[in-house]
């Protein structure tokens, strides 16, 4: 039984499903977004709510992040979710440290990253609760904003819903997609253009072009804390040294494999379990802390201790907060590309199109992703 005619159907209500509903929905045309559960559950909520240029690098990249960031600052207020613009920090506790930052700050002419070198007593002011002991300073980054990602996503699809008109299908199971009709179990759409935004999910429906893809599943381990006291307020967002190797952003500074080479020997669990660290507050005043990025076809439900603890060991190398008892933690799965900062934006059939494998960037980039999609194809 047919249901309905739409000029884009969706599938997936995360966040690369919103930023390609808004997208479509702002050059009117008539949108419906399909999604298994009652709300979205996947790796669109289970991260840190980071807008984060400063991970991008130079180029494309950066400019998607930065357009996604004008895109978020826009939404806040019009679907009324919080959004806190409140920078970066990237800690220099050894002198390699500091020498990949400065190495960084000397390549970087893109004026889009608006970052500096500051030093201990500055960093201090700027965020509450680290160590000054052997701190030697920080690379100050003024773009990177937090969203709270449970709250952010219900307030953008009661927007779209309001605002555009975009009809949202939830608890409903798209289990075939072809020749323009999207069936669901007893009934079916029909669409012009149908965009599959649901992650590692996609292979449900395409296993074989799935399979095809050049990606890689990636799951992280995350943890929050319950709220602090009212009075305190970390700041902006810190991150340990481990960062430095873990964005590409920095990948072409020289003296980031000497650097490497002293995590690898301090302790090699960080790179088998792809450890870096970094620590957000939200509005709840809760501190969001991660994370570990373990690859593989076939990913364990299982979630490691050990794990956690290399993440809270390390964090307090650097940071302390009046409470940090753990109150929840979880896991992600997402898709990566395998060659880097890509993602994978393909005709699987004909006006069938897979987004995917934005890997950890998918708060980052969505909005500015779909919005240069969207005019570079005139869909």
């Amino acid at each position: 039984m047919e249901s309905g005619k739409y000029d884009i159907a969706i599938i997936g209500a995360g966040i690369v499903g919103l930023a390609t509903a808004l997208a479509a929905a702002k050059r009117g045309k008539k949108v419906a977004v399909f999604e298994k559960d009652s709300r979205a559950l996947g790796a669109s909520i289970r991260n840190f709510g980071m807008i984060w240029p400063i991970g991008q690098q130079s180029g494309d990249n950066l400019e998607t992040a930065i357009l996604s960031r004008a895109i978020w600052m826009d939404l806040a207020p019009k679907a009324k979710f919080w959004l806190r613009p409140n920078g970066s920090l990237h800690l220099a506790y050894h002198p390699l440290e500091k020498a990949v930052i400065e190495e960084f700050l000397d390549n970087s002419q893109d004026a889009l990253y608006n970052i500096e070198w500051v030093d201990s007593d500055k960093a201090q002011e700027l965020a509450k609760g680290l160590n000054p002991g052997n701190l030697l300073g920080a690379l100050w980054s003024k773009t990177e904003c937090l969203v709270n990602p449970r709250e952010a996503l219900l307030k953008i699809t009661a927007f779209l819903e309001e605002k555009f008109n975009v009809d949202f299908f939830f608890n409903t199971f798209i289990n075939e997609i072809e020749e323009g009709k999207i069936h669901g179990k007893d009934q079916y759409w029909t669409s012009d253009y149908t965009f599959i935004c649901s992650g590692q999910e996609f292979s449900n429906l395409f296993p074989e072009a799935f399979e095809a893809l050049p990606v890689k599943r990636c799951k992280l381990q995350m943890m929050k804390t319950y709220s602090q006291p009212a009075n305190y307020n970390l700041g902006t967002s810190i991150c340990g040294g481990l960062t430095l190797r873990h964005y590409d952003a920095f990948k072409n500074c020289p003296s980031l494999l000497d650097l490497d080479n002293l995590y690898d020997e301090n302790e090699p669990e960080f790179k088998k379990y792809g450890i870096h660290v970094m620590v957000a507050q939200n509005d709840k005043g809760e501190l969001i802390i991660g994370d570990s990025h373990e690859y593989g076809h076939e990913i364990e439900p299982f979630d490691k201790t050990k794990i956690d603890q290399l993440i809270l060991k390390y964090l307090g190398s650097y940071f302390k907060a009046p409470k940090m008892e753990i109150a929840e933690r979880w896991h992600g799965i997402y898709t990566k590309h395998m060659e880097g900062e890509k993602f994978i934006f393909e005709e699987v059939e004909k006006n069938v199109f897979a987004v995917n494998a934005l890997g950890g960037a998918g708060m980052t980039i969505s909005f500015g992703l779909m919005e240069r999609l969207f005019n570079k194809f005139k869909f």
